[in-house]
């Protein structure tokens, strides 16, 4: 049992006990005295609480900002933290600051910090060094930082001249530092909360068959919710993100196996040669500060009928591999949604990964999404299709939708109504049978015939787009997403 969590804060150690393991970062920083970082929405949308953090374990990754309000105290242990607070020496301002203030990125002030943060994190970012003025990596940086006032473009103006510059700052000096031993498990309690973070897998599903009303937990960007929105206080929470068998994606030939503790951004990074379809959906997922948070296990186990991750993974034929202490188990991941918000995961069972094989290089393949924004949305409509033709006769055909039913589905119907025959010549055949299956409902995000339309014109949408060219992969910044009205559209947590 640790006592006591300790991690860095802006360079300097820090110990803290005896606070509940649900008491968030933002929390524990204004409350003590640390209020450069602001509280705005609580919801991670709106980026006012950015702040920057390091795991010294895998300093590769780099500096990851992220949304303090969903972060819980228990998980920056061992981590470095920094904060707008830690940034300045003395009267001289970080490079990030001082292009806020060269490029008049200011206003009210209000949402600074939270820009600033974000700025941080791009000024370590190699791959932004030689990033062109209108290259969507530079507006996918800023889209998690809400602004009412002074208007993106002096912001991004800030953004473009630091990113990739690699200042000698404090971070650089964390990034420097050789790589830390292992973290080891963590088994911390504080006012009445336990909150254990094994780092075997084999502890923690002994844990999860002793105790299997325990709350898993990876990134916390919707347990996160639940503690700032509806103010639950979880009495054990177990945490899968040290687990190293869960984190990363390792690749066999076509097969690729995806830990479900793996961070989206991490995934979005690794798809983007290994498996383009998925990495096209996860460029308008969420926000960079969501993205760092979230996993592939925890989108999947929230059962949500718009999380973007199931359609995408339903049209790859994705498998899920669960582990307990009767042992481990593989189904087809369109076995395991078993209605709203309901899984095939037993109460004493953890999602370990997720296994598929690419589709043939010369499969028609495309991933979209329809919300009212471009980026940091829900989902109203989502989709993906492979098809796979042989000598111009349908041999393989997933249709997969999110948003039209009550979990993500296969539109098993359409499929079978284009096998044998011609996605172009059959598509008629294929949209009825579609019709006919699908089963949205009215909600504040589109109307039930907003919805049967819209999956209509994304498998439409789909013959068109990809009859041009055919096997190409789309550049994720262009036409991943489709507008719910003339606008491209965006992400989900």
């Amino acid at each position: 049992m640790r006592p006591a969590l300790r991690f860095h804060l802006d360079g300097a150690p820090v110990e803290v006990t005896d606070l509940h393991p649900t008491t968030t970062l933002l929390r524990w920083l204004r409350a003590t005295g640390r209020t450069g970082t602001k509280e705005g929405c609580g919801e991670g949308d709106c980026g006012a609480c950015t702040v920057v953090v390091v795991d010294p374990a895998h300093p590769e990754r780099g500096p990851r900002a992220v949304n303090s309000c969903l972060v819980l105290l228990p998980q920056v242990a061992d981590l470095q933290l920094f904060t707008v607070e830690g940034l300045a020496q003395g009267a001289t301002l970080h490079p990030a600051q001082q292009a806020m203030v060269d490029a008049l990125g200011s206003q009210c002030g209000y949402c600074t910090p939270g820009f600033v943060m974000s700025l941080v994190e791009a000024c370590h970012r190699p791959d932004l060094r030689q990033a062109a003025p209108d290259d969507w990596r530079l507006d996918d940086q800023l889209c998690g930082n809400l602004c009412r006032c002074t208007g993106y473009r002096p912001i991004r103006d800030a953004l473009a001249r630091v990113a990739g510059t690699s200042p000698d700052d404090a971070v650089a000096t964390s990034l420097s530092a050789p790589p830390a031993s292992p973290r080891g498990s963590l088994d911390y309690q504080g006012d009445g909360g336990r909150f254990v973070a094994p780092d075997r897998l084999e502890d923690a599903i002994a844990l999860l068959a002793e105790h299997p009303d325990a709350r898993v937990v990876s990134g916390a960007t919707d347990l996160g919710l639940d503690v700032t929105r509806r103010h639950r206080r979880f009495p054990l929470l177990l945490s899968v993100a040290r687990i190293d068998e869960l984190d990363g994606l390792d690749e066999a030939g076509d097969a690729l196996r995806i830990g479900a503790a793996t961070s989206l951004s991490t995934l979005e990074a690794a798809t983007a040669t290994a498996l383009p379809l998925l990495h096209r959906m996860l460029r308008y997922f969420g926000s960079r500060q969501i993205k760092h948070r979230g996993t592939v296990g925890g989108n999947l186990c929230n059962a949500s009928p718009i999380g973007d991750l199931a359609p995408v993974l339903l049209a790859l034929d994705a498998r899920v591999e669960l582990a307990s202490v009767r042992g481990r188990r593989r189904l087809p991941l369109s076995e395991f949604f078993l209605g709203y918000r309901q899984t095939a995961v037993a109460p004493d069972e953890l999602l370990v990964a997720v296994h598929l094989r690419r589709p043939p290089p010369d499969a028609r393949r495309g991933a979209y999404k329809v919300s009212r924004r471009r980026e940091l949305d829900i989902s109203a409509v989502s989709a993906a299709f492979v098809v796979h033709e042989i000598d111009g006769a349908v041999a393989h055909a997933r249709l997969a939708f999110g948003g039209v039913a009550a979990t993500p589905v296969r539109a098993i119907d359409a499929e079978q109504a284009l096998l044998g025959g011609s996605l172009d010549a059959d598509l008629d055949a294929a949209l009825a049978a579609l019709s006919a299956q699908v089963r949205p409902i009215d909600d504040d995000r589109g109307s039930a015939w907003f919805r049967r339309t819209l999956a209509a014109n994304l498998l439409r949408g789909f013959v068109a787009e990809t009859a041009s060219v055919p096997f190409a992969p789309l550049a994720p910044g262009h036409s991943a997403t489709v507008a719910a009205g003339s606008q491209p559209s965006g992400a989900s947590r």
